[in-house]
């Protein structure tokens, strides 16, 4: 394994799994709450510290829903495992899996993302795929009704990235327009309804820019960067998760200060924010009962607060009320709520600040998981 030299090389490395020509043999681990046999480990238990999922190669992009978890390998293949009461699986049944299935026999998966209830998925072509639940027409074809296998979503070939909230949906076209359907209670699709706050069962586009670059979802707030680095923010706002200065909610994208040096942003499904910026260094806001912001305190906060002083970190993913992430060395931390183990210390003790897990500095991704309870990371 190559040492890790900064944030770009690291990147790169991650890039190099994603293609398939990375040299090493990505593995994963799976730690926290296993009610419905999400971690895959082919059974119901809790586990306190990662434990890796099979003795399979190849993992590449994770994403977590409420209960279940999805892959996509390396050769283009998916995989799901975990709760399945609402066909979220895509495997054309409603029955829980504790390790992973392929879902179909395709190699033309790109990318995932789990909501709820709920799955969404890009082909290599560009074309965009979802499944499960669909009570809030969260599957964005044009209706209520569930679907336990991948349905394609319209007819485009221009679809590039997707996020899932709880039950809602945020994607990005390969023009840099962004795209939004679902639930809309507090206004998280940013198509400004004027408080009334419609649902979408298709998908919308959000103004008129072309200049999105990415873009992360919770329950009820959205977060995104644009191709000038700017950060803009909208929906639910009652924590201050949009790092406004208030507590107003907002039904379309506000920018959130004037700096355009945000790197990667991830939100977390109880209310809050974190984001790194291009210097590596680490931010906060929002809801913080459970110390989730990592500033040592639990007290909320409404606009972005530096995590302490590094300089080194390079990615960040957010759950319900916890986070992980993964630092330039390659090592490994996380904060916040701790039930059932989800922080991978070996104990159940809520931390307020960022600790380290295990000595390993072989990490590599984490999983997209804004409502889980969690936790999925891919290490060399």
């Amino acid at each position: 394994m190559p040492s890790y030299s900064g944030v770009w090389t690291l990147q790169a490395q991650m890039q190099a799994v994603a293609a398939g020509t990375w040299t090493g043999q990505p593995q994963l681990f799976a730690w926290g709450n296993n009610a419905k046999g999400q971690l895959g480990l082919g059974n119901t238990t809790n586990y306190s510290s990662p434990k890796q999922v099979g003795a399979l190669t190849g993992w590449s992009n994770l994403a977590e829903g409420g209960r279940h978890a999805l892959s996509v390998k390396t050769n283009g293949t998916l995989w799901a495992w975990g709760s399945n009461a609402q066909g979220q699986l895509g495997l054309g049944n409603t029955t829980n899996y504790s390790s992973p299935k392929q879902v179909g026999a395709l190699t033309a998966w790109s990318s995932i993302a789990g909501g709820q209830y709920f799955t969404t998925s890009i082909k290599t072509d560009g074309t965009l795929w979802s499944w499960g639940r669909n009570n809030y027409g969260q599957l964005g074809l044009g209706d209520g009704v569930s679907r336990s296998s991948p349905v394609q979503v319209g007819a485009l070939t221009a679809w590039s990235k997707i996020t899932n909230g709880s039950s809602f949906t945020m994607a990005l076209k390969t023009n840099g327009t962004l795209w939004s359907w679902g639930y809309n209670n507090a206004g998280q699709l940013g198509l400004d309804d004027g408080g009334g706050y419609t649902n979408r069962s298709s998908p919308v586009q959000i103004g008129a820019l072309t200049t999105w670059y990415q873009v992360a979802t919770s329950n009820t707030h959205t977060i995104a960067i644009k191709t000038n680095g700017t950060l803009w923010s909208w929906g639910r706002n009652n924590e201050g998760q949009l790092g406004l200065g208030d507590v107003d909610n907002r039904s379309s994208p506000v920018q959130v200060g004037a700096l355009t040096t945000w790197y990667q942003i991830s939100a977390g499904g109880s209310g809050f924010t974190v984001a790194i910026k291009t210097d590596g260094t680490l931010w906060s806001w929002g809801k913080n009962g459970s110390g989730q912001l990592g500033l040592n305190d639990t007290a909320n906060r409404s606009s972005p607060v530096q995590v302490g002083a590094l300089t080194i970190w390079y990615q960040v993913a957010s759950a319900e009320s916890h986070n992980i992430a993964v630092k330039t060395d390659g090592t490994l931390w996380s904060w916040g709520q701790n039930d059932a183990g989800k922080l991978g210390l070996g104990d159940t003790v809520y931390r307020s600040s960022p600790v380290q897990v295990g000595a390993l500095t072989t990490w590599l991704t984490l999983s997209k998981m804004p409502t889980s309870g969690f936790s999925l990371a891919i290490k060399g």
